[in-house]
């Protein structure tokens, strides 16, 4: 049983034929396929736009320059986190207001308990989603950098999903970055990792 599960998750399914399952395969390709070609028209114009400056510059705030802010938002008690185009409107508004761009967006529904997990990438970084209904609790993961603003979604999100309770971190990723691509420069050493 655990074999047949591993290989579910892998996308092997072992009660049904092998054709079936490349008639599948052959659907999901023409769907990747039809979604490769409806946003190549928005990559181009962004690509070609001359005008456009990058989205996903470093921030510098109170002197401090680091890639980007990193929010960890859990929600407990939510509501609505098993209905997938209600997951995708949400992260849709998150992305406008916070003032970001989507380039994808692609979400998961777990059967039998209608979790969900997916990312939306960004060009300023990206948004992900972990839910799981039964225990009325999803992880939502927002990292932004330019001028996008994430704290935004914190309340977009816990109003969406009617969230009892929310736990916020905030990390800013790449803060050290100067000093240490400076440090290494001076004396490369063995690797030095941060726990």
């Amino acid at each position: 049983m655990a074999y047949n599960d591993t290989l579910f998750q892998l996308g092997m399914d072992l009660t049904r034929s092998s054709t079936a399952q490349k008639e599948d395969h052959g659907e999901a390709a023409l769907d990747t396929q039809r979604n490769y070609e409806k946003h190549k028209s928005l990559k181009e114009k962004l690509l070609n736009n001359a005008s456009n400056e990058r989205l996903d510059f470093f921030i510098e705030r109170d002197g401090v320059r680091y890639a980007g802010n990193h929010l960890i938002i859990d929600l407990f008690g939510a509501k609505r986190i098993d209905e997938i185009e209600y997951m995708e409107q949400t992260l849709k508004q998150c992305i406008k207001i916070a003032g970001a761009t989507a380039l994808h967006l692609h979400l998961h529904h777990f059967t039998p308990n209608g979790g969900i997990s997916g990312v939306a990438v960004l060009s300023e970084s990206h948004i992900s989603v972990h839910s799981w209904p039964e225990a009325h609790y999803a992880a939502f993961d927002v990292f932004m950098c330019g001028k996008a603003k994430p704290e935004l979604c914190i309340d977009v999100l816990c109003d969406a999903f009617e969230a009892r309770e929310a736990v916020v971190k905030t990390h800013q990723r790449g803060k050290n970055l100067d000093l240490i691509e400076w440090q290494q420069a001076a004396s490369p050493q063995k690797r030095k990792q941060s726990y």
